[in-house]
């Protein structure tokens, strides 16, 4: 069984873990699949050669925080290898050194997360005077993937205490009895955040750390930046002395000496401050480096107008202020009660860029009349925002059918007034006939008189005159 079946075995004692309030240490064997690079040798960072063998690197008795995972886990033994395909394991003590990334790099399978692990021959700085050096060292470079951190470590072969140590057939090392390359860290330096993303203007941190051996001293921290082939000196300390070539770059140097951390921060990013940083830490024996990526970014700034009313109508949507360059527009269409419906049609303008740096550009679109207008929507996707940015603009209907719809609404009005009108008339009517009828039985009228008709007596000559 390998090292991925020792950190299969891992997960599992994770899994079955009972949870606890109240974190402690353990110092624990950390086990990585590694590659090495058997030709070559190099001062400092990853190595190049097509000649790659496997390895198994154990990062022996590693102090991590427990949270009661890791009750149960045993120490890695060496007889779990597959025997008819036996890897170059090399065992590291870690006892000089602060390995403070260990636990991520015990917890990488487990996550999901890949782990990349290098091995290499690595040469001495030359020194001025003269010294025999039976030991042989060897570099390691480890990478967590996915923003995970990076770890370079400088290791020291061991003398076996057996006169006669069997030698290793390729590397002409001496194995201890169990068949391993013995090896001692004697220096590190990490990085938590190799790859990091800042807003324009803001102040960015980018972390780097070491830890020396007893006995080993550091001579200079150097900070550089490579961006598009070219490089620059950022900072440089050596002997007490800090010395910015970027204006504000700063370094703590009580920080530098007590706790191991050679970060570096830089205010008011510019797009200028965009690439690979590298922090290079030099001892009086040994130079190990990190490599943290710094990309810049801009939020664009969206603005929708609409340039003529009359139909067809023209929008444009003004994108302006973003970074980097990739950005996407689309346009949207939605009518009262309706749902938004993707349109076509848009065209972009020529691209433009800022003295700052930064990128505009515009995107026009020539709208459909519509009887009953619509809302149109400009909605900007870029890597700087965590959701779509969006611009909205109403179109109105044109102008003869906004006449028709106001003649029909005023109509209706007219309409509706003119029954509430006769409605309050008629109403009106009823009340005054019955508040004024009871009224005119009693006054304005004499009473009545009880008389008896009788026919009227009628005189001759009226007789004979009716009668002419």
């Amino acid at each position: 069984m390998g090292a991925e079946g020792w950190c299969l075995l891992l997960c599992l004692a994770f899994s079955g873990a009972a949870n606890v309030a109240e974190r402690q240490w353990q110092a624990v064997d950390v086990v990585l699949d590694c590659f090495l690079m058997e030709e070559g040798g190099h001062h400092g960072g990853f190595a190049s050669s097509e000649n790659m063998v496997k390895a198994v690197l154990v990062l022996r008795q590693v102090p991590v925080p427990d949270d009661g995972s890791l009750e149960g886990l045993t120490d890695f033994q060496v007889d779990t290898l597959t025997k008819d395909n036996p890897l170059i394991t090399f065992e590291a003590s870690v006892n000089l050194v602060q390995i403070p990334q260990a636990e991520a790099l015990l917890h990488a399978d487990c996550s999901g997360k890949e782990v990349t692990c290098e091995i290499s021959r690595y040469f001495l700085q030359p020194r001025p005077e003269a010294t025999v050096e039976t030991a042989v060292w060897f570099i390691t470079n480890v990478q967590v993937s996915g923003g995970g951190p990076g770890v370079s470590m400088v290791m020291k072969t061991l003398e076996d205490a057996e006169n006669e140590a069997v030698l290793h057939p390729t590397l002409k090392l001496p194995l201890s009895p169990q068949g391993t390359v013995r090896t001692a860290v004697e220096f590190q330096v990490t990085t938590q955040t190799p790859s990091l993303n800042f807003l324009l203007g803001s102040t960015a941190s980018l972390h780097c750390g070491y830890s020396v051996a007893p006995g080993l001293d550091v001579t200079s921290v150097e900070w550089r930046l490579q961006h598009k082939g070219n490089g620059q000196l950022v900072y440089h300390w050596t002997m007490g002395q800090g010395q910015a070539k970027r204006e504000g770059a700063t370094l703590e140097p009580g920080q530098l000496l007590t706790a191991g951390d050679a970060s570096l921060t830089l205010p008011s990013l510019t797009l200028q401050d965009e690439g690979a940083y590298i922090c290079q830490i030099t001892t009086s024996l040994f130079r190990a480096q990190q490599v943290i990526q710094l990309d810049i970014q801009a939020s664009p700034k969206v603005r929708l107008s609409l340039l003529n009313a009359a139909p067809p109508a023209t929008l444009i949507c003004n994108v302006a202020g973003y970074y980097p360059l990739d950005v996407s527009v689309t346009w949207t269409r939605e009518e009262q009660g309706g749902s938004p419906a993707p349109v076509s049609g848009a065209s972009l303008s020529n691209l433009r860029r800022s003295p700052a740096g930064t990128y505009s550009i515009s995107s026009s679109l020539t709208v459909e009349p519509s009887s009953v207008g619509a809302t149109y929507t400009c909605q900007v996707t870029h890597v700087s925002l965590e959701e779509p940015l969006g611009a909205h603009a109403w179109v109105a209907p044109p102008v003869a059918e906004q006449k028709s719809a106001l003649g029909v609404l005023l109509a209706s009005i007219l309409f509706v007034l003119t029954l509430l009108f006769l409605g309050l008339q008629r109403r009106q009517g009823r009340w005054h006939m019955s508040a004024t009828l009871p009224a005119q039985s009693t006054v304005g009228r004499e009473p009545k008189r009880n008389t008896t008709l009788r026919p009227a007596e009628v005189t001759p000559a009226q007789t004979t005159a009716e009668s002419l």
